[in-house]
């Protein structure tokens, strides 16, 4: 079973750090490509970084200079580093990752709530 726990979401003031983790099981780690997604309430899911299993990365142009996507390939984890932090990154934060066995399944972690005071 496919399974993505989220954690190290919390409250913070406006300027400062985070930094998220996403511990994978089920998956063939180190050919994964892994995406952090972030959704506010009554909004759409929106992508925040993906990183390949080559350690290729790409950011949401929100977040371009202050988070930073990498990976631990011993450790099954890919973590989000989130510096700067605004008001406007107050929402869930969701890993996310994929496989293909002749279908593509997706796959999401429960979610980890962060709040970025002002």
């Amino acid at each position: 079973q496919v399974q993505l726990v989220e954690s190290g979401g919390g409250l913070v003031q406006a300027g400062g750090s985070l930094r998220l983790s996403c511990l994978a099981s089920g998956i063939t780690f180190s050919v994964a490509t892994l995406d952090w997604y972030r959704q506010g309430p009554g909004t759409q899911r929106e992508l925040v970084a993906t990183i390949t299993s080559g350690g290729s990365t790409n950011y949401a142009d929100s977040v371009k200079g202050r988070f930073t996507i990498s990976r631990d390939n011993a450790k099954n984890t890919v973590y989000l580093q989130m510096n700067s932090l605004k008001p406007e990154d107050t929402v869930v934060y969701y890993c996310h990752t994929y496989r293909v066995r002749s279908l593509r399944y997706d796959y999401w972690g429960q979610g980890t709530q962060v709040t970025v005071s002002s």
